[in-house]
This record gives C-alpha cells, structure tokens and sequence, in this order.
C-alpha cells in the first residue's frame, strides 16, 4: 500500500520534533559543572615546571652569578613564597633580615650561611636551614662549587625582606669552615710538596701554581664539573692513586656520594669493568674514611 506523500511528511516532522525535545530534556538533566561557581581564588591551580621565567639576581641584592627562578608566590590568605636559587662559586647575598623568618633547603651542591657575630657555616644537599625572623644574616655558594636552594619567605603586610650592606671579602672569606684547603697553598706543604716536592720541587710548584692556582679557578667551568670530569678520566685511565685523592676533592667541591658511583657505573660501559671494580674499591676506601 503506498502512503500519500503527505502523511508521510507530517510523519517525519513529528518524529523529528520529539526527538529535538528528548535531546534538550537530556542536555538540561546534566550535572553542572562544580567549579563554574566558583571565584578563581577557591580554585587549584597548577604551575609547570619551568614554567616561569628566571632571572638574575639583582647586583645591589647580590655578589657574583646568581639566577632566580620563582615557584610560588602568596595566595591571600597565605603569606609564604618560593623561589628556587642558584648561586655559582663565590656568589652570595648581601646581609639582609626577614619579617617572619625564613627556611632553606639545600636541593644541590655546598654552601655556605652565617649570622651577624657568628661563624660561618656548610651547608650541603638534603639539609634544611630555618632563619628566626629579624635575624641579620648572609648564605650562598662556598668558593669552589656551586650550590642551589629553595628559599620560603613569608611576608607581613606584603613585605618580607629587608636588605642590607653587601658581604665584603674579608667577611666572605675569612670565616671558618668545614672545608679544607683544596690546594695545600697555607702553612702546611701542599699535596704536590709532600708527594714530589723533595725529588721535583718545579713540578710541585706548577702543580701548585698552575694547575691547581690557574686552571682549576678558571670562571669557564665551576670546580665541581671539573672534579666530575677529572675523576671520570682517572677512571678511564685507571690511575687509582691520583683517584683517590680526587674524589676527596670532589666531595669537598660539592660532588655528592651518589653522583660518583653513577659515575663508575656509567664508565663501566666505556672504559671496561676492571676500572670500573678498581674504582669501586677505591671509592669505598674514601667514603669510608669521610
């Protein structure tokens, strides 16, 4: 039986307008979305890495190379805010106090911090430093390596440092610390002396003096890297003996236990397993004796 064309056009018409009033039903039915009502204070938000731009620190702030790079800043009704600093061999603040205080912590390499009339002290990866509010004070990076930390500061009616004269050379370098002199230049003969000193005294002093006074303070490479590239060749040469001592130095320039056996470990693959066995051994000598 065939249907006149007109029916057939109101049939789909029909059939077209509820389906049209059974999707908006649907539609009107769904959960709103939660946060819409929301102001943007009382929603999460997340910062990526890198995210921010860093800059340098501030010369009037600042002594030496000294980058920035902000984590956080305050949310009323928060106070606190982050950055992460890094400071290269040498670089440090100037004397300055905090409101509310401020706390540290040591994510690389070794440093250095003092409070006005106290001594200096080392600071290493993995430690946490908290300044008492009003507390006159300085931190940065030791001579020879480099050191990074994050910095949280809390701010009282939107301040929450206060600067003050920059640290002189003498302060910088005339504390005590816990590090060793890495070159033997002081009072006591160097490593170089009492090695070959009494046969070669040229080669001693040139060891002293050019090697270890000229190459290893020049700005192109921080002594840390130096220290890294130093042992990773020992390795691949199996100098044990000169390794030993250069693994102490490299600790002392801010190498860490773990960043050595990675280091062993990677040259197995390149410079054979004896090396590699042999600088292990001479490793747990050296870590042993810390």
């Amino acid at each position: 039986m065939n249907l006149p064309a007109t029916v057939i056009a109101i049939f789909l018409f029909l059939f077209t307008a509820v389906f049209a009033s059974a999707q908006t039903q649907a539609g009107s039915s769904a959960p709103a979305d939660p946060d819409a009502s929301l102001p943007d204070s009382q929603l999460i938000k997340i910062v990526r890495a890198a995210s921010q731009p860093a800059s340098s620190g501030p010369e009037e702030h600042f002594a030496g190379s000294v980058r920035v790079e902000p984590l956080f800043s305050a949310h009323d009704p928060a106070r606190a805010y982050g950055s992460l600093v890094t400071f290269e061999p040498g670089a440090r603040t100037a004397w300055h106090t905090h409101t509310l205080g401020q706390t540290l912590i040591v994510t690389d390499g070794t440093g250095w911090i003092q409070q006005w009339g106290g001594q200096k002290q080392e600071i290493r990866k993995g430690d946490v430093v908290w300044i008492p509010a009003g507390q006159k004070h300085w931190h940065g990076a030791t001579a020879s390596a480099r050191m990074s930390h994050i910095a949280i500061v809390e701010q009282l009616n939107g301040k929450g440092v206060e600067w003050m004269e920059k640290v002189s050379e003498e302060q910088y370098g005339n504390s005590p610390s816990t590090s060793k002199e890495v070159t033997g230049m002081g009072k006591e003969p160097s490593a170089a002396q009492k090695l070959v000193g009494d046969i070669n005294p040229k080669l001693a002093e040139l060891t002293d003096n050019v090697l270890f006074g000229d190459v290893w303070k020049r700005p192109g490479l921080a002594k840390r890297d130096r220290s890294l590239i130093t042992v990773a060749a020992l390795i691949a040469l199996n100098r044990p003996e000169q390794l030993r001592s250069h693994i102490r130095l490299a600790r002392e320039n801010g190498v860490t236990q773990d960043e050595i056996v990675e280091v062993i470990t990677h040259l197995a693959f390149y410079s054979g397993w004896p090396n590699a066995i042999n600088a292990v051994g001479v490793a747990r000598e050296v870590f042993g004796n810390k």
